[in-house]
């Protein structure tokens, strides 16, 4: 096992931090990667090479992890957000944040997965095919139509002003 750490651990942390741009996140999945590798090395059928391998096991781990964080990374964006001076500012962007988030809820699980991935694990359309079992045109038609969605549930300002009027 140290060999093949020594061997493929640089291609498993690149394919990891290409994914995802943090380093930390990259490196504490790669270790987790050759700990899941040495649980289920009996699974290696030696019909792919052991870097693809190794890197399957990388991509569900990192997408495990986008999935469990994905509200977790709201909630920084949002902190992210509160260290302005703005506060009038702070207040409408946190509301539009929260309107945005509770929306994205009401899509269905492909549709938020899908937008997930893109928005915030910003894989492309082919890797969010792949990863949901499905094509790449399925990936991009399902991403815009949960954009159509979302754009349709989040009235306009020109609808507003014509509330106001009323």
């Amino acid at each position: 096992m140290e060999e093949m750490y020594q061997q493929y651990s640089q291609i498993v942390f690149h394919f990891l931090h290409s994914r995802c741009r943090d380093p930390v996140l990259a490196e504490d999945l790669t270790q987790e990667t050759f700990l899941a590798a040495l649980n289920t090395i009996g699974n290696y059928d030696g019909s792919c090479k052991l870097s693809t391998w190794l890197c399957q096991i990388a991509k569900h781990l990192l997408y495990r992890h986008w999935e469990k964080n994905s509200r977790v990374q709201f909630e920084e964006l949002d902190e992210t957000m509160e260290s302005g001076n703005d506060t009038e500012r702070q207040a409408i962007t946190r509301i539009e944040l929260e309107d945005v988030w509770e929306r994205l809820q009401n899509l269905s699980p492909d549709m938020r997965r899908a937008v997930e991935l893109r928005v915030l694990g910003g894989l492309s359309y082919r890797e969010i095919g792949g990863m949901m079992g499905k094509s790449e045109n399925w990936a991009r038609v399902t991403f815009y139509r949960a954009k159509l969605m979302l754009a349709h549930a989040i009235p306009s300002e020109a609808e507003e002003k014509k509330e106001k009027r009323k």
